[in-house]
């Protein structure tokens, strides 16, 4: 069985969510989000995100048929829960494709690897915030 993970902050779900999550699914038997926790979003998106709490987030990723466990965590990284469950692949985004990113050094370190999934262009928390702004004003 082949066990993979990956992370995010999945505040408002979207189709490219969705989709990601089902092609990281189909690349492992047993796929596991690591979903940064509502301080953690704050640190990387500013404040007012999360739009959604820690809690409500998790409960919508689980209810996907391609996610089979959920870990929400605090960190800048999950690296240290990805060095202490060591799954055989760490998925992330296509946008990450090229760069140095330090899930590449944990997986590494215990033989593992990263793999990118696609991303459905034009979908976006962010995004779909902006315009959502946009049609209050």
């Amino acid at each position: 069985m082949t066990v993979g993970a990956t992370s995010g902050c999945f505040d408002i779900l979207h189709a490219g969510h969705v989709m990601y999550l089902e092609e990281a699914r189909s690349l492992c038997d047993i796929l596991i989000v690591l979903l940064n926790s509502d301080k953690s979003v704050r640190g990387l998106k500013g404040e007012g995100r999360p739009v959604n709490p820690e809690e409500d987030r998790a409960t919508v990723l689980s209810a996907l048929e391609s996610v089979d466990a959920v870990h929400i965590f605090d960190g800048a990284t999950p690296c240290g829960i990805y060095a202490d469950i060591q799954p055989d692949i760490i998925i992330k985004g296509g946008d990450y494709r090229g760069r140095h990113i330090p899930e590449m050094d944990t997986a590494a370190s215990y033989g593992g690897s990263v793999v990118y999934a696609s991303l459905l262009a034009g979908r976006s928390s962010t995004g779909i915030i902006g315009r959502i702004e946009g049609l209050a004003r």
